[in-house]
């Protein structure tokens, strides 16, 4: 801050230093003028300049010293008052460009709860014309024709079910109910509704749930368990998925376990982020990235930690690690 105001300054202070060069000067060659004199008077005003310098440094730069430790959050209280004409003309300058901004994002926002609302609502009318196409579904006698359908049915309710999800997940602590949860209804729910994509490709299920209860939330652990899942199902051929829990160092473990193409380790640190969708050959080119991703933020305020172990030919287990139930305290507030 010192050097930004003494170079804001320089042009004063170079005045100044050169009037008394200047005085010093005429001294030396005026020999009617008592150099002596001249230089004392010299040194009491340069002794002046600089306290005064001292001064107005501390005085002046409080205003700017605030402004630079602001937050820049909207919040122009913590910035200190004006005093000078110039710090006033900024002060309004910036409280009004405070109060746009302020009132642009207020815009924006009510437009993002609209779009936001609207969505939800359409994905809610979707789902009955999605029902009734089930329901005729179960009419149809050509099987071949029927798991056809049943298949790309169960893709279009997963992606709304996601997006619906997506679209919660930016108010999900104040959507959270925790409560204790049986795992082995919830995980056989989710496996009876990707039926229609297992027996096409040969998929079975392996269930060994040696710890059988957690305390969660119902909605979210179930979306959480389903990405798992059904990215499972998606990457595997002909193969059991193995579902086991058990308990570690007094907290829940519940791996899924596929043996499909496995994962590149060059790859691994990015299984998680938005959009990502492997940089290996696709099988699926319709795969959107989003799956892990919104199942890695829902587990966040859930506090479920999750990790990932994979070799390439061999498989990949994804394991959610439950909190023990006094680390809730934090979920609650208490």
């Amino acid at each position: 801050m010192l050097k930004a105001f003494l170079t804001e300054r320089r042009s004063w202070i170079a005045i100044f230093v050169l009037q008394q060069i200047l005085f010093l000067f005429i001294a030396y060659v005026d020999a009617s003028i008592p150099f002596t004199s001249i230089l004392y008077m010299t040194y009491l005003s340069s002794f002046i300049f600089i306290v005064f310098v001292i001064v107005r440094f501390r005085k002046e730069t409080k205003f700017y010293k605030s402004l630079e430790e602001w937050d820049h959050n909207l919040d122009v209280t913590n910035i200190r008052e004006a005093e000078t004409p110039f710090e006033t003309m900024i002060e309004k300058s910036i409280a009004e460009q405070t109060k746009q901004l302020k009132q642009e994002a207020a815009q924006h926002r009510l437009a993002l709860e609209n779009e936001k609302d609207e969505l939800m609502a359409w994905i809610h009318e979707v789902k009955t014309p999605l029902t009734a196409m089930h329901l005729i579904m179960e009419t149809i006698e050509d099987q071949s024709l029927k798991a056809r359908l049943a298949y790309e049915w169960l893709r279009i309710h997963l992606l709304l079910d996601r997006q619906l999800h997506q679209k919660r997940m930016s108010f999900i602590e104040n959507d959270l109910s925790l409560e204790v949860l049986e795992l082995k209804p919830m995980i056989f729910k989710e496996i009876k509704d990707l039926q229609s994509w297992c027996i096409p490709k040969g998929i079975g299920f392996d269930i060994q749930l040696e710890a059988g209860e957690v305390l969660s939330d119902a909605k979210w652990l179930s979306f959480i368990i389903r990405q798992l899942l059904t990215n499972a199902v998606k990457y595997s051929e002909a193969s059991d998925v193995l579902i086991k829990s058990y308990e570690q160092d007094g907290k829940v473990h519940l791996a899924v376990q596929d043996f499909g193409r496995g994962i590149d380790p060059k790859d691994m640190p990015r299984v998680f982020d938005k959009g990502f969708t492997s940089t290996t050959e696709h099988h699926d080119q319709a795969a959107t990235g989003m799956g892990l991703y919104l199942a890695k933020k829902a587990a966040k305020p859930l506090l479920i930690h999750i990790e990932v172990d994979s070799k390439p030919g061999t498989g990949t287990t994804f394991t959610l690690i439950f909190p023990m139930r006094n680390e809730f305290s934090r979920v609650l507030g208490v």
